[in-house]
Protein backbone atom coordinates (compact mmCIF):
# COMPACT_ATOMS: atom_id res chain seq x y z
CA UNK A 1 0.00 0.00 0.00
CA UNK A 2 1.18 3.54 -0.79
CA UNK A 3 2.64 5.09 2.40
CA UNK A 4 0.49 8.19 1.93
CA UNK A 5 -2.65 6.02 1.98
CA UNK A 6 -1.51 4.45 5.24
CA UNK A 7 -0.81 7.84 6.81
CA UNK A 8 -4.09 9.25 5.55
CA UNK A 9 -5.96 6.44 7.31
CA UNK A 10 -4.00 6.69 10.57
CA UNK A 11 -5.40 8.22 13.75
CA UNK A 12 -3.20 8.44 16.84
CA UNK A 13 -2.99 10.23 20.16
CA UNK A 14 -1.62 13.76 19.84
CA UNK A 15 0.82 14.84 22.53
CA UNK A 16 -0.41 18.43 22.88
CA UNK A 17 -3.95 17.60 24.06
CA UNK A 18 -4.12 13.80 24.37
CA UNK A 19 -6.84 13.59 21.72
CA UNK A 20 -6.87 10.89 19.05
CA UNK A 21 -6.77 12.73 15.73
CA UNK A 22 -5.97 11.99 12.06
CA UNK A 23 -2.24 12.15 11.51
CA UNK A 24 -2.60 14.36 8.42
CA UNK A 25 -5.13 16.75 9.93
CA UNK A 26 -4.42 20.41 9.02
CA UNK A 27 -1.75 19.50 6.46
CA UNK A 28 -3.90 20.52 3.49
CA UNK A 29 -2.56 24.04 3.02
CA UNK A 30 1.15 23.17 3.05
CA UNK A 31 2.97 22.70 -0.25
CA UNK A 32 4.80 19.64 1.11
CA UNK A 33 4.28 17.14 3.93
CA UNK A 34 7.08 15.51 5.90
CA UNK A 35 6.16 12.45 7.94
CA UNK A 36 8.73 11.17 10.41
CA UNK A 37 8.14 7.72 11.86
CA UNK A 38 10.56 7.54 14.76
CA UNK A 39 11.58 4.59 16.94
CA UNK A 40 11.26 4.89 20.72
CA UNK A 41 11.16 8.55 21.74
CA UNK A 42 14.13 7.81 24.00
CA UNK A 43 16.14 6.49 21.05
CA UNK A 44 19.33 8.25 19.89
CA UNK A 45 17.83 8.63 16.41
CA UNK A 46 14.60 10.31 17.54
CA UNK A 47 16.38 12.85 19.75
CA UNK A 48 19.05 13.64 17.18
CA UNK A 49 16.52 14.00 14.35
CA UNK A 50 14.48 16.45 16.44
CA UNK A 51 17.67 18.40 17.18
CA UNK A 52 18.32 18.86 13.46
CA UNK A 53 14.74 20.00 12.86
CA UNK A 54 15.06 22.53 15.68
CA UNK A 55 18.34 23.78 14.22
CA UNK A 56 16.80 24.29 10.76
CA UNK A 57 13.39 25.41 12.04
CA UNK A 58 13.49 28.92 10.60
CA UNK A 59 13.97 27.49 7.11
CA UNK A 60 10.88 25.27 7.45
CA UNK A 61 7.77 27.52 7.70
CA UNK A 62 4.52 25.53 8.17
CA UNK A 63 2.95 26.90 4.99
CA UNK A 64 5.87 25.41 3.06
CA UNK A 65 6.28 22.17 4.98
CA UNK A 66 3.83 20.46 7.32
CA UNK A 67 5.79 18.21 9.67
CA UNK A 68 4.21 15.34 11.57
CA UNK A 69 6.12 12.84 13.68
CA UNK A 70 5.10 9.54 15.25
CA UNK A 71 7.17 8.00 18.03
CA UNK A 72 6.86 4.86 20.13
CA UNK A 73 6.02 5.63 23.74
CA UNK A 74 3.28 7.23 25.82
CA UNK A 75 1.90 10.75 26.06
CA UNK A 76 4.23 11.31 29.02
CA UNK A 77 7.13 10.23 26.78
CA UNK A 78 6.02 12.71 24.15
CA UNK A 79 5.62 15.56 26.62
CA UNK A 80 9.11 15.04 28.03
CA UNK A 81 10.54 14.68 24.52
CA UNK A 82 9.02 17.98 23.37
CA UNK A 83 10.17 19.80 26.50
CA UNK A 84 13.73 18.59 25.95
CA UNK A 85 14.01 18.94 22.17
CA UNK A 86 11.65 21.85 21.47
CA UNK A 87 9.68 19.77 18.96
CA UNK A 88 6.07 21.11 18.76
CA UNK A 89 3.77 18.81 20.79
CA UNK A 90 0.87 19.52 18.41
CA UNK A 91 2.92 17.84 15.65
CA UNK A 92 3.92 14.74 17.61
CA UNK A 93 1.74 11.64 17.79
CA UNK A 94 2.16 8.53 19.92
CA UNK A 95 2.30 4.94 18.72
CA UNK A 96 2.32 2.67 21.80
CA UNK A 97 3.23 -0.60 20.13
CA UNK A 98 4.83 0.08 16.74
CA UNK A 99 1.79 -0.95 14.71
CA UNK A 100 2.30 1.86 12.18
CA UNK A 101 5.95 0.84 11.80
CA UNK A 102 4.82 -2.68 10.93
CA UNK A 103 2.27 -1.42 8.41
CA UNK A 104 5.06 0.48 6.67
CA UNK A 105 7.38 -2.57 6.79
CA UNK A 106 10.06 -0.63 8.66
CA UNK A 107 13.00 -2.59 10.02
CA UNK A 108 12.11 -4.08 13.38
CA UNK A 109 15.75 -4.68 14.27
CA UNK A 110 17.77 -7.75 15.12
CA UNK A 111 15.57 -10.62 16.28
CA UNK A 112 17.82 -13.12 18.06
CA UNK A 113 16.54 -14.87 21.15
CA UNK A 114 17.63 -17.15 23.95
CA UNK A 115 15.44 -19.60 25.87
CA UNK A 116 13.72 -18.05 28.87
CA UNK A 117 13.91 -14.42 27.77
CA UNK A 118 10.77 -12.33 27.94
CA UNK A 119 10.11 -9.74 25.16
CA UNK A 120 11.81 -6.90 27.04
CA UNK A 121 14.92 -8.97 27.82
CA UNK A 122 15.06 -10.17 24.22
CA UNK A 123 14.87 -6.56 23.02
CA UNK A 124 17.74 -5.55 25.32
CA UNK A 125 19.91 -8.39 24.04
CA UNK A 126 19.28 -7.43 20.45
CA UNK A 127 19.76 -3.72 21.14
CA UNK A 128 23.20 -4.33 22.65
CA UNK A 129 24.18 -6.45 19.64
CA UNK A 130 22.95 -3.75 17.27
CA UNK A 131 24.97 -1.11 19.11
CA UNK A 132 27.99 -3.35 18.41
CA UNK A 133 27.11 -3.37 14.71
CA UNK A 134 25.29 -6.69 14.38
CA UNK A 135 22.19 -6.36 12.23
CA UNK A 136 22.76 -2.61 12.20
CA UNK A 137 24.95 -1.61 9.25
CA UNK A 138 26.75 1.71 9.57
CA UNK A 139 26.24 2.12 13.32
CA UNK A 140 29.87 1.78 14.37
CA UNK A 141 31.02 4.00 11.51
CA UNK A 142 28.56 6.67 12.63
CA UNK A 143 29.65 6.39 16.27
CA UNK A 144 33.28 6.90 15.23
CA UNK A 145 32.31 9.90 13.07
CA UNK A 146 30.90 11.54 16.18
CA UNK A 147 34.32 11.32 17.83
CA UNK A 148 36.66 12.06 14.93
CA UNK A 149 34.69 14.96 13.41
CA UNK A 150 33.45 15.50 9.86
CA UNK A 151 34.54 18.28 7.51
CA UNK A 152 31.50 17.59 5.31
CA UNK A 153 29.15 18.46 8.19
CA UNK A 154 28.40 21.92 9.63
CA UNK A 155 29.58 23.18 12.98
CA UNK A 156 27.08 21.89 15.52
CA UNK A 157 27.80 23.93 18.64
CA UNK A 158 28.18 27.71 18.70
CA UNK A 159 31.35 29.09 20.25
CA UNK A 160 29.41 31.00 22.93
CA UNK A 161 27.01 28.14 23.69
CA UNK A 162 27.26 26.67 27.20
CA UNK A 163 27.28 22.88 27.18
CA UNK A 164 25.48 21.40 30.16
CA UNK A 165 23.67 18.17 30.96
CA UNK A 166 26.67 15.85 30.57
CA UNK A 167 28.82 14.19 33.27
CA UNK A 168 31.43 16.88 32.50
CA UNK A 169 31.47 20.33 34.10
CA UNK A 170 29.70 22.99 32.01
CA UNK A 171 31.93 24.43 29.29
CA UNK A 172 31.69 26.80 26.32
CA UNK A 173 31.44 25.65 22.72
CA UNK A 174 34.65 27.53 21.91
CA UNK A 175 36.45 24.61 23.60
CA UNK A 176 36.03 22.62 20.36
CA UNK A 177 38.24 25.12 18.52
CA UNK A 178 41.15 23.39 20.26
CA UNK A 179 40.24 20.23 18.35
CA UNK A 180 40.68 21.81 14.94
CA UNK A 181 39.08 25.19 14.40
CA UNK A 182 35.51 26.06 13.46
CA UNK A 183 33.06 26.06 10.56
CA UNK A 184 32.71 22.26 10.44
CA UNK A 185 31.86 19.39 12.79
CA UNK A 186 34.88 19.22 15.10
CA UNK A 187 36.18 16.07 16.84
CA UNK A 188 34.02 15.08 19.85
CA UNK A 189 31.37 17.71 18.99
CA UNK A 190 28.65 15.31 17.85
CA UNK A 191 29.68 12.78 20.49
CA UNK A 192 29.07 15.47 23.12
CA UNK A 193 25.54 16.10 21.86
CA UNK A 194 24.86 12.38 21.90
CA UNK A 195 26.23 12.10 25.43
CA UNK A 196 23.87 14.86 26.54
CA UNK A 197 20.96 12.99 24.95
CA UNK A 198 21.99 9.77 26.65
CA UNK A 199 22.13 11.45 30.07
CA UNK A 200 18.66 12.93 29.48
CA UNK A 201 17.14 9.56 28.58
CA UNK A 202 18.83 7.52 31.29
CA UNK A 203 17.77 10.10 33.87
CA UNK A 204 14.14 9.72 32.75
CA UNK A 205 14.17 6.16 31.46
CA UNK A 206 10.72 5.03 32.60
CA UNK A 207 9.17 8.13 31.06
CA UNK A 208 10.89 7.81 27.70
CA UNK A 209 10.63 4.02 27.42
CA UNK A 210 7.47 2.71 29.09
CA UNK A 211 7.76 -0.60 27.19
CA UNK A 212 11.24 -1.99 26.44
CA UNK A 213 9.88 -4.59 24.01
CA UNK A 214 10.26 -2.13 21.09
CA UNK A 215 13.82 -0.98 21.72
CA UNK A 216 15.15 -2.31 18.41
CA UNK A 217 12.40 -0.95 16.14
CA UNK A 218 13.72 1.47 13.51
CA UNK A 219 11.95 4.35 11.80
CA UNK A 220 11.61 6.07 8.45
CA UNK A 221 11.26 9.40 6.65
CA UNK A 222 8.63 10.21 4.01
CA UNK A 223 8.33 13.45 2.02
CA UNK A 224 5.21 14.11 -0.07
CA UNK A 225 3.92 16.91 -2.25
CA UNK A 226 0.46 18.32 -1.53
CA UNK A 227 -1.13 15.74 -3.83
CA UNK A 228 0.25 12.82 -1.84
CA UNK A 229 2.97 11.97 -4.35
CA UNK A 230 5.97 10.41 -2.62
CA UNK A 231 9.05 12.53 -3.38
CA UNK A 232 11.51 10.85 -1.04
CA UNK A 233 11.70 8.09 1.51
CA UNK A 234 14.37 6.65 3.75
CA UNK A 235 13.99 3.49 5.81
CA UNK A 236 16.44 3.32 8.68
CA UNK A 237 18.75 0.29 8.29
CA UNK A 238 20.01 0.40 11.88
CA UNK A 239 20.85 2.54 14.90
CA UNK A 240 22.13 6.03 13.97
CA UNK A 241 21.00 5.44 10.40
CA UNK A 242 18.05 7.86 10.31
CA UNK A 243 19.33 9.70 7.21
CA UNK A 244 20.92 8.73 3.92
CA UNK A 245 23.43 11.55 4.50
CA UNK A 246 24.23 11.72 8.19
CA UNK A 247 26.57 14.68 7.63
CA UNK A 248 23.59 16.70 6.38
CA UNK A 249 20.50 14.75 7.53
CA UNK A 250 17.96 17.21 6.10
CA UNK A 251 19.64 17.70 2.72
CA UNK A 252 16.82 15.80 1.02
CA UNK A 253 14.52 18.79 1.68
CA UNK A 254 16.21 20.53 -1.26
CA UNK A 255 13.91 18.38 -3.39
CA UNK A 256 11.09 20.75 -2.50
CA UNK A 257 12.84 23.40 -4.59
CA UNK A 258 13.82 21.22 -7.54
CA UNK A 259 10.73 18.98 -7.78
CA UNK A 260 13.10 16.10 -8.44
CA UNK A 261 12.06 12.53 -7.92
CA UNK A 262 15.09 10.53 -6.75
CA UNK A 263 15.33 6.88 -6.02
CA UNK A 264 13.96 6.11 -2.57
CA UNK A 265 15.83 4.16 0.07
Amino acid sequence: MNPYTIFNQTELQRVSDGMTRPLLENCETASHILILVWPQLGDFDSLEYAWWLQREGEKLPPEKLAIRAVGIGSRASGTRFCEYTGFPPQNLFIEPNGELHHQLNLYSGLNLSLPGLDPAQKAWLNLLLMCAGFGSPGTLREVFRGYRGDRQAPQLILDDEIIQGTPLPAFKGSFFQLAGGNGFQRPFELATLRLRNMVEVLSNWRTYVPNSAYLTQRGGTFLFDNKGQLLYSHRDPGILGFAANMSQPLSFLSLMETDSFPSTH
